[in-house]
């Protein structure tokens, strides 16, 4: 929570003369925002500054902002330095103050020589036949690296192949794609059919970067540069490991080779220059030297760019590629120590200082004034109107003052617990229910919690009753009845991540105090579960691991001892290890049910559905004699999703609250996995933050030449079929056949059938227009269902000459009416009424099948299959039965062999009759996924038969079997 707000409305409720000093349970003991003044106020058209006139150290300073939403200004932005100027003369301080650094404007690394301009012959690729054949000679290789500058096209997302090396015995040799996603490419590396992960970023912004791939065989070692910077790599895991490439292969720049340098698929969108291909693994000294347009004066290249001999198809235009050449890197050192200070304007610059990081200044929070109005009114809304939870709280002497405090001058730890243990007996003793702006309040609490210092003036046991309560509250607040009530305050409080970044916090300042005269610590309730231990690294010899603390809990966190051993060589004594369990995924999936990340890579044979949240979600924190640091740990989650008929990939990822301004997102960047069995998988991730397993869900996916087949026969199905159904119509209307309610119910199910064959052949057509497509959906829904509703009337008109059912052919027409045409047209009406936004699948005319609009078809067909089995087999059975009596009159018994025979044909021919009239042969349809013979036999039989069908009903009308008996 911004301290800005109360300043805003103190000063207020001073103008007004209604502000009246009272005091709290906590009377007061600690300076609160309600005694900000004015002065150190200052609302902006897109901020609000807050001067925080207590002196912080430079991180406490930083984590005290972040706990209210806000982060301290930055220097080098315009708004920030006049904003802080304003403040400091509105308050009469002079400075100075802590200011973020500008990483943009001063970062570690930065470039030492002046830039150099070069001038290069490029390659653009505009069209998806476009590609350039490199016209070289290659030997098996060992080895290999591939260096080259791209632009890549922002405005393609789908998977582009940046190039393709293919060899004669096997197509898949070496290839680098990449996946456009949210103004980032994320490039893989396959390697010999090895398809290693999207993980390497490149930005899209328009500017030429440089992209270096290497890789060898005696180890398996591969790695991909961007920018000189190494984005991915791995050791030992090639399938290939050990083999060399294939020689005298082709390498296609552009495009990705299906066959032996053709078939080309996947093609790449952008331009392309200063490509070059060595027969050795280059080291990274070497690719930071290429990227600075260094010649690589002892290494013999295959191929140059220089050479230019490359085969270029004729929708490849060449254009000149400006390339601004870094030079020589040179890194500065920047002291840790140091941070920086604004001291204020000197006429016409801003004055910059810098101090150790561990002096204490003043600081200035700054807040959006969105946020900052919302917390207003929060704020005004809990005074005026106090909620249920509140007026609880009001019961023990605690007001929303006190709720929404922030003290800058040391939190009273004794207001602080109180404060936390009163909340607990609320929420989980009174089961008060929570509104959203408790949601918010309770999110505060936490904050300021987390935030308490460490002093000796409270025991190990004290911590340890503050932690029990506060993860009580947190647990209470990622519970699944308050899930909802996230989304109405995501402009205040980031999501339920927040909570876990809160137990971090709370965690990391109470250490020295949990681990006081012991070595390990337990706190935990029914979802969360924290763990704190503390070891001697001169003893940590061993991997360290730590599972979850219920018995059978296989959620695991281990250091490897050689992490431990490093730490040691450092210099550091102890290391002191924070991990924490969040066991139901419930608490974080309703944001997470289609989680986007890179794109999942596919064989063909599956395609990707969604990826969601399929495990817990851990935590772990290190602290190095204190400072938290971060290293490489392995981290074991079982799958909280296992079902067999679907196809997961589980992916290891972290949490990065940095990702996105919504509070962050999920990243795998430095994560790999290990193993992974059928009930969990194990990973590895070169830093410590809170970790979760993705699980990719994809269903099987037919290749291209089997989908084209299967359109292609599905049109001509249709349109045999039509032309069937109108025949069979005009013959019904011919022959003359006598009017019954038999053919009154042929003649509309034919209609069903041919309105809706019709519309589905004009499907694909209507996808170019939204309107239109819409409307053939819903057409395509109603004719569908009413087409099956018929089907169900022809068995219960099958079934009541079964059961000689006594009713009038007046009412039982009228029921068949409202149950063909009426119960159709409000199922459609009703599903449209409900799920309007998710209605229609995005790509095609038809119900989206990632929503649950899909029931509103799959239920009634399957209720009118499970019915039309039933009256099926009621006539089997009666039409066997009729037909034994008359063979036993006919027949003598000693001729059983002819007897056998009759039975048989008594009930095959039921069955070839009525089963595509019935509907049952779109049983076949749960079966498309085993094989593609099966979808082929489901299109036939439901697209040639069904108007053959109508024919026999005319012909040899099977109201016949019911007369024989």
């Amino acid at each position: 929570m911004s301290p800005v707000l109360f300043g805003v409305i103190l000063a207020n409720a001073v103008f007004k003369g209604t502000c009246e000093p009272t005091q709290s349970w906590s009377d007061r003991a600690e300076r609160g925002l309600w005694d900000v003044p004015d002065s150190h106020l200052l609302v902006q058209k897109d901020a609000v500054y807050h001067l925080v006139n207590t002196s912080f150290t430079f991180p406490e300073a930083v984590r005290y902002c972040r706990g209210q939403s806000s982060s301290l200004p930055t220097s080098g932005v315009k708004e920030d330095e006049e904003g802080a100027q304003t403040l400091l003369s509105k308050s009469s301080l002079r400075g100075p103050v802590w200011f973020e650094t500008n990483k943009k404007q001063n970062p570690t690394t930065h470039l030492a020589l002046p830039k150099q301009q070069t001038l290069l012959r490029g390659l653009s690729f505009t069209s998806k036949e476009g590609y350039a054949r490199v016209n070289a000679s290659f030997p098996p290789l060992s080895a290999v690296s591939v260096c080259l500058r791209v632009q890549w096209e922002p405005r393609r997302d789908d998977v582009s192949t940046v190039f393709s090396y293919a060899a004669r015995a096997f197509v898949n040799e070496f290839q680098l794609r990449g996946k456009t996603d949210n103004r980032k490419v994320r490039l893989a590396l396959l390697v010999q059919g090895q398809h290693h992960g999207y993980k390497a970023e490149l930005p899209v912004d328009g500017d030429w970067h440089h992209v270096c791939v290497t890789w060898r065989s005696s180890d398996g070692f591969w790695a991909i540069y961007v920018d000189g910077e190494m984005g991915d790599s791995d050791k030992g895991k090639a399938r290939g490991n050990g083999k060399d490439i294939h020689g005298d292969g082709i390498f296609i720049l552009g495009q990705d080779q299906d066959t032996f340098g053709g078939n080309f698929t996947e093609p790449f969108f952008g331009n392309m220059t200063d490509l070059s291909v060595w027969d050795e693994a280059l080291e990274s000294e070497q690719v930071t030297a290429l990227r600075t347009c260094s010649q690589l004066t002892n290494h013999r290249a295959l191929f140059r760019w220089s050479d230019w001999t490359l085969a270029v198809h004729q929708s490849v235009r060449n254009v000149s590629a400006a390339l601004t050449c870094p030079g020589s890197l040179k890194t500065t050192q920047k002291q840790d120590e140091d941070c920086d200070v604004f001291s204020g304007w000197s006429d016409p610059q801003p004055q910059y200082s810098t101090a150790p990081c561990t002096h204490t200044l003043p600081f200035i929070c700054r807040v959006s004034k969105d946020h900052y109005l919302k917390m207003k009114d929060l704020k005004e809304s809990l005074t005026s109107d106090p909620s249920s939870f509140m007026q609880s709280l009001m019961q023990y002497g605690v007001t929303a003052d006190d709720v929404l405090s922030d003290s800058v001058d040391g939190q009273s730890w004794t207001s602080v617990s109180r404060l936390l243990s009163v909340s607990e007996q609320v929420v989980l003793k009174e089961q008060k229910q929570l509104e959203d702006r408790d949601m918010a309040s309770l999110m505060h609490i936490l904050s300021r919690a987390a935030d308490l210092p460490s002093t000796a003036n409270h025991s190990r046991r004290d911590a340890e009753q503050l932690g029990q309560s506060f993860i009580n509250l947190a647990e209470s607040l990622i519970s699944q009845e308050n899930l909802s009530k996230w989304n109405s305050i995501k402009e205040v409080v980031k999501g339920p991540m927040a909570v876990m970044q809160k137990v971090d916090r709370m965690v990391s300042n109470l250490n020295s105090l949990l681990m006081d005269d012991t070595d390990s610590v337990q706190i935990h309730n029914s979802n969360i579960k924290l763990q704190v231990q503390q070891k001697l690294l001169s003893e940590a010899s061993r991997v360290s691991e730590f599972c979850g603390l219920d018995v059978g809990n296989h959620d695991c966190i281990s250091f490897p001892a050689e992490n431990m051993k490093e730490l040691q060589n450092n210099g550091f004594k102890t290391v002191t290890l924070l991990n924490t369990w969040y066991s139901s995924v419930k608490c974080f999936s309703e944001r997470e049910e289609n989680i986007t990340l890179f794109p999942i890579v596919s064989d063909g044979s599956h395609r990707h559905v969604r990826t969601v949240l399929g495990s817990s979600v851990i935590s772990s924190t290190v602290l190095a004699d204190g400072q938290p640091i971060s290293m490489a740990i392995n981290f074991t989650l079982q799958h909280k999703i296992q079902n067999s008929s679907l196809n997961l990939t589980p992916i290891c990822s972290f949490w990065d609250f940095d990702l996105m301004p919504e509070g962050g997102g999920w990243s795998t960047n430095g994560c790999t996995s290990i193993s992974t069995n059928n009930n969990s998988t194990s990973c590895s991730c070169n830093h410590t933050t809170n970790f979760a397993l993705l699980l990719q869900i994809s269903e099987v996916q037919l290749n291209p030449g089997h989908e084209t087949g299967l359109q292609i026969f599905s049109l001509i199905g249709s349109s045999v079929s039509l032309c069937g159904l109108i025949f069979t119509f005009i013959l019904f209307m011919a022959v003359g056949v006598p009017k019954s309610d038999r053919t009154t119910v042929h003649k509309n199910l034919i209609v069903a059938l041919a309105v809706a064959q019709l519309l589905l052949i004009f499907s694909k057509w209507a996808e170019g227009n939204q309107e239109a497509c819409w409307l053939v959906t819903a057409l395509l829904h109603l004719f569908f269902l009413s087409s099956f509703c018929w089907m169900l009337v022809e068995g219960l008109l099958l079934w009541s000459k079964v059961v000689s059912v006594n009713i009038s052919e007046e009412r039982r027409m009228k029921l068949y009416y409202a149950l063909g045409w009426g119960l159709p047209v409000v199922i459609v009406a009703v599903t449209l009424a409900a799920t309007l936004d998710q209605y229609k699948a995005q790509q095609y005319c038809w119900l989206n099948l990632q929503s649950h609009v899909i029931w509103a078809f799959a239920g009634p067909v399957l209720f009118v299959l499970a019915v039309n089995s039933v009256v099926l087999f009621r006539v089997v059975m009666v039409t066997v039965a009729s037909a034994r009596r008359r063979a036993k009159m006919l027949t003598p018994s000693s001729e059983s062999k002819l007897h056998a025979l009759d039975l048989t044909w008594a009930a095959t021919r039921p069955v070839l009759i009525l089963l595509p009239v019935l509907g049952l042969t779109w049983l076949c349809g749960v079966l498309v996924h085993l094989s593609v013979a099966v979808a082929y036999l489901f299109i036939a039989l439901n697209a040639f038969q069904l108007h053959v069908a109508l024919l026999d009903c005319l012909v040899l009308p099977p109201m016949s079997i019911m007369n024989e008996s």
